[in-house]
């Protein structure tokens, strides 16, 4: 499977603002995601699934933004590391990380 990581970040400069003038800047780190591209054709370039992917996955406005990090390509079975964290801790994964079939991105941008 095809795996893009991201980093999201917060404004708190935007929890405050009352949209009057120019939007304060104070960005944090949050973490990101790892989402996870599934069934993926092996004839294909993975940055060119990513290219895909692009619109589904970033945003960007004055209250947070999410930014494609880089890929890889890794097992079917593949878990993150918060999900591995989750069935070691809590026994279950609850939250997953996202996924998106290929057909569906596919789709989109035919």
């Amino acid at each position: 499977m095809l795996v893009i990581d991201t980093q999201y970040m917060e404004n708190y400069g935007a929890h405050d603002w009352d949209g009057e003038g120019a939007c304060p800047q104070r960005w944090k780190f949050k973490g990101g995601s790892s989402y996870k591209i599934l069934n993926t054709p092996r004839n294909i370039d993975p940055a060119e699934i990513v290219e895909m992917a692009r619109g589904a996955i970033e945003r960007s406005n004055d209250y947070c933004q999410e930014s494609i990090l880089g890929y890889r390509i890794e097992a079917e079975d593949y878990l993150s590391d918060f999900e591995r964290s989750q069935l070691e801790y809590e026994g279950e994964i609850t939250h997953r990380e996202p996924q998106v079939d290929y057909c569906d991105l596919h789709k989109e941008t035919a």
